[in-house]
């Protein structure tokens, strides 16, 4: 009898194990078709807002501003629906994402200037493989992209002094010249400090705090010193560049608006740069892609003439009236020769097929 009751309780039991197993399945299916549902939900949002974007970057109907905020807003959202769909399918488990997963494609691969360290995990040993010779067969190789975070260090230059015995006078090496003389920074301080701030928009009263996490105290004024120097220094590689960009058969030119500060109006003003680039790759040159940026206070015409004086290549241009002062007059060759671009002409016939006015331009 004792032994049945066992029995009993012992079924008791493990039915009740059962019921809770089976109760924990359905909360995690409820959960999964919840996730399912929301990620199905994101990627709609995610595709829709992909098409406009990349729909308005193509053919920007409204005004150049309201663009770049738009699209600013929109890359934002990507990236935060992106970061909600990862977190849901982390959430469901390993098992569940794996039903997600992409279709395989070869990866690129990583660029080979980049330092490759390798690692070799080698099997342990164990006590059946005493006495057993191995023999290579093959290996598995991965790669993951790893990064070394920017670390300050201090480079100490000695130049020691020496005489002659018996002689008289001092030699020494002459100290090697920099961009800030008997200044703090080296030259890859001031490169790191000029490329965040100008082509990563990282101001200086950030990059401030950011070292000074390190522990190293860099005051912006002192900073915005350098860069004042520096810009100085870079003014004979800017013309290079410009002149060496003079030297092709095409050049691209392009102007954009830049809000600028306007020291006590508590305002901007707008100010533009002018954008000169060369690049004969599809035309069979060898020579790099460059481009050269020109900052004026206005648009006129009298800015592009004196970056241009002289040129008598192909300009290729958007419709702004400015290069038109520019052209070659008559059957002359004095001034550059001008062309259109296809894509601005493209985006009027495609303004009016947008809105029904004209069979002619669909």
């Amino acid at each position: 009898m004792d032994q049945l009751k066992s029995m009993v309780r012992a079924m008791a039991a493990q039915a009740s194990r059962a019921d809770a197993l089976e109760r924990e399945i359905e909360t995690l299916r409820a959960r999964n078709a919840d996730a399912d549902e929301r990620i199905k939900r994101l990627m709609q949002i995610l595709k829709a807002y992909d098409r406009a974007r990349f729909g308005r970057r193509s053919e920007k109907l409204g005004s150049a501003a309201a663009d770049d905020d738009e699209g600013a807003q929109q890359a934002f959202l990507f990236e935060e629906i992106e970061t909600g769909i990862s977190a849901l399918r982390t959430q469901v488990g390993t098992g569940h994402a794996a039903q997600h997963k992409r279709a395989s494609r070869p990866r690129k691969g990583f660029p080979p200037h980049l330092e490759r360290v390798e690692v070799v995990i080698e099997p342990e040993d164990q006590p059946e493989h005493a006495g057993k010779q191995k023999v290579l067969i093959g290996e598995d190789v991965s790669e993951r992209l790893d990064v070394i975070p920017a670390k300050f260090r201090v480079i100490v230059t000695r130049r020691p002094k020496y005489a002659f015995k018996g002689w008289d006078g001092i030699i020494q090496a002459l100290a090697p010249a920099h961009i800030i003389e008997s200044g703090l920074p080296t030259e890859a301080l001031l490169a790191q400090i000029a490329v965040s701030k100008y082509a990563d928009g990282l101001p200086l009263y950030r990059q401030e705090g950011i070292y000074a996490r390190d522990g190293v105290e860099l005051d912006r004024r002192l900073m915005a010193q350098w860069m004042g120097r520096t810009s100085f220094e870079l003014d004979i590689l800017a013309d290079h560049v410009l002149g060496e960009i003079m030297k092709g058969d095409r050049v691209f030119a392009d102007e954009t608006s830049l809000p600028i500060l306007a020291p006590g109006t508590g305002s901007t003003k707008k100010a533009w740069l002018w954008a000169y680039a060369r690049d004969d790759s599809t035309f069979g040159g060898s020579g790099p892609p460059m481009v050269a940026y020109r900052f004026e206070d206005s648009r006129s015409g009298d800015c592009v003439r004196r970056h241009l004086a002289g040129y008598r290549g192909i300009l290729q241009v958007d419709g702004y009236a400015a290069y038109n002062k520019l052209a070659r007059k008559g059957a002359g060759n004095d001034g550059p020769l001008l062309a259109g671009c296809w894509a601005h002409a493209r985006r009027r016939f495609y303004e009016l097929h947008v809105a029904g006015d004209s069979r002619v331009a669909t």
